[in-house]
């Protein structure tokens, strides 16, 4: 079969999270050649008709979707599945309108809430499902409704304002750093975990959850996951946040239902191939959805790659369900 993995095109100069979707395309093209495809790469244009030729005349019977920017924007992930729809040339990964739905950090809030699950309360621009005044000691971290890979997160991102007011003069202050469109979350206190969610034969099947171990954060220090812990090798924050897949009996109960709600997640957003939904759990043992990642990393050094590599399966497997999941035979 005949592969074109399709990736966002990237400036030389690019910053490493930008950098990563490269990796991420020499990792899919060995695999596909290992599993004897013929693979090839294409960086995605916003020069949409120059690239929807390109694409009809590659010939290609199946496009790996790799982009996570177009144009260096988060917002505009979902040209890509939506080129593909209109030129009616199958691909790997979420559909537009899930792509859409689950990127858009602040529409899958609205869409968790309207189906009962719980999402951290939020304060945007236009709205806010916290009341005003807040109370005593309220915290919010301000997040980038569109970009990922923790894009502009880090400690001062977590602010206790003490007013809505304040909280949205909070949010303007970073509308730059975080591609233009902000809110703020209310801050919960507590674990962090990943689950990563991969097709198979008999359906989608949860990986081995992973949590992130907080090592050596002392009580003046915030316990996130921001950008300098996933891109900068020189940091604290980068060598001091492993994951770690051994729970014990108490977690067994917590576990299972993180994993009842990934699989919900699945469905109502109607992903395809993979995905990884991420929680925080506070110190009543309740979970909270921070994001839906529909097409998550897959680099070698990724979080879902470490789950798969748990789970005992060799990339070349995870690379083939994928397409499976695309092809209708996963």
């Amino acid at each position: 079969m005949k592969v074109l993995i399709l990736h966002s095109e990237i400036d030389p100069c690019a910053a490493a999270d930008e950098q990563d979707v490269l990796v991420q395309a020499e990792a899919v093209t060995r695999a596909l050649r290992s599993l004897g495809h013929e693979a090839q790469t294409l960086p995605f244009s916003l020069d949409l008709a120059g690239l929807a030729d390109r694409l009809k005349r590659s010939a290609c019977d199946l496009v790996f979707n790799l982009v996570e920017t177009a144009g260096g924007q988060g917002r505009l992930i979902h040209l890509a599945p939506s080129l593909l729809d209109f030129l009616g040339i199958p691909y790997t990964g979420a559909g537009t309108e899930a792509t859409f739905l689950s990127s858009n950090k602040l529409a899958a809030k609205r869409f968790l809430r309207a189906r009962r699950l719980r999402t951290p309360d939020w304060v945007s621009l236009t709205e806010s499902t916290v009341r005003d005044p807040f109370p005593a000691g309220s915290r919010f971290i301000v997040k980038s409704v569109w970009e990922h890979a923790s894009v502009g997160l880090e400690e001062r991102s977590v602010v206790a304002p003490r007013s809505l007011a304040a909280l949205r003069e909070e949010i303007r202050g970073r509308l730059a750093d975080l591609g233009g469109a902000a809110y703020a979350e209310r801050y919960v206190e507590g674990r962090e975990f990943n689950l990563s969610v991969l097709a198979g034969i008999r359906g989608p099947e949860v990986l081995p959850p992973a949590e992130i171990d907080f090592v050596g954060y002392g009580d003046e220090r915030l316990r996130i996951v921001g950008y300098r812990a996933k891109w900068d090798e020189k940091a604290f924050e980068y060598h001091h946040t492993p994951r770690r897949f051994d729970f014990g009996q108490q977690d067994r109960a917590l576990l299972r239902s993180l994993k009842r709600t990934a699989l919900r997640c699945w469905d109502l957003f109607g992903l395809r191939g993979y995905a990884r939904v991420d929680y925080r759990v506070d110190a009543g043992g309740s979970a909270w959805i921070l994001e839906i990642n529909s097409n998550p990393c897959l680099s070698p050094d990724s979080g879902f790659t470490a789950a798969t590599l748990r789970a005992g399966l060799p990339f070349e497997e995870v690379v083939s369900r994928i397409i499976g999941d695309t092809l209708g035979t996963a």
